[in-house]
């Protein structure tokens, strides 16, 4: 059976396919675009919003809808609206070949994004333009993979640039303000994690001001609340340790 009438048709135009392959056979449902993640994520929760039609295809592009014995054989049940939840959960979503090649395109502006955002130059403290980021990650050759998050990919494109050019993570400015009995002692274990000390303060409290590694962040925090029992404070004077003005890359 064959749907070609004309409301069908305009109906299954704007169509998103989600596919899942069940004893040997192939199905499909028809969903709405960029609805198929809200579903998943809890966020759409109305199915007539998420489904184009309630019946269960072979070939959503052809109009070819499934068999009855077909359904029951794979799913146990012929009850369709039951079987689109099961596809629309578990099914793998078909993009075409245009449109995975524009998510890939976003995804890589995205990445260069987040790199240029969070790092500089370590020479001048200056931060790179998303442009020249993108051209570096082209001169790596490096490749979007669409199933990791951009920030994990970002995170791998820094260390990989490290290789091509003078690239590091901006750093934080943060000032502890540690009670002075339990503060040296403190300062010793806080030395690593520090990668510039800008000021010292010794009165009644010590006060130190740096520069740290954002990654190093939480470590830190943790520490001076552990070491200090809560009488010490962190704080984050910039997030950024940037010069003005972009960074020229040759």
């Amino acid at each position: 059976m064959s749907i070609f009438t004309p409301t069908n048709q305009i109906r299954l135009t704007n169509v998103a396919v989600v596919r899942m392959k069940r004893a040997g056979k192939r199905f499909e449902i028809a969903c709405y675009k960029n609805k198929v993640v809200g579903w998943r994520s809890g966020v759409e929760k109305d199915l007539d919003e998420v489904l184009q039609t309630h019946s269960v295809f072979v070939n959503v592009s052809k109009g070819q809808v499934a068999k009855k014995e077909d359904l029951i054989s794979a799913f146990g049940t012929d009850d369709q609206t039951e079987i689109c939840k099961q596809i629309l959960t578990k099914g793998e979503v078909q993009v075409s070949d245009k449109e995975r090649h524009t998510q890939l395109e976003q995804m890589f502006r995205d990445i260069a994004t987040i790199v240029a955002d969070k790092c500089v130059n370590p020479e001048t403290k200056r931060p790179y333009t998303v442009i020249l980021i993108e051209r570096a990650m082209k001169d790596i050759h490096y490749s979007v993979k669409p199933n990791k998050s951009t920030k994990q990919q970002a995170l791998e494109v820094i260390k990989q640039l490290k290789e091509k050019i003078k690239i590091e993570r901006a750093h934080m400015r943060l000032r502890f303000i540690l009670p002075i009995n339990e503060g040296k002692k403190l300062k010793e274990k806080l030395k690593p994690l520090m990668k510039v000390v800008e000021s010292e303060d010794y009165s009644q409290q010590l006060e130190i001001v740096c520069l740290v590694d954002p990654g190093c962040f939480r470590e830190i925090d943790e520490l001076i609340k552990k070491e200090t029992k809560g009488k010490g404070s962190l704080e984050v004077l910039s997030l950024k340790d940037v010069e003005e003005g972009d960074e020229k890359f040759e």
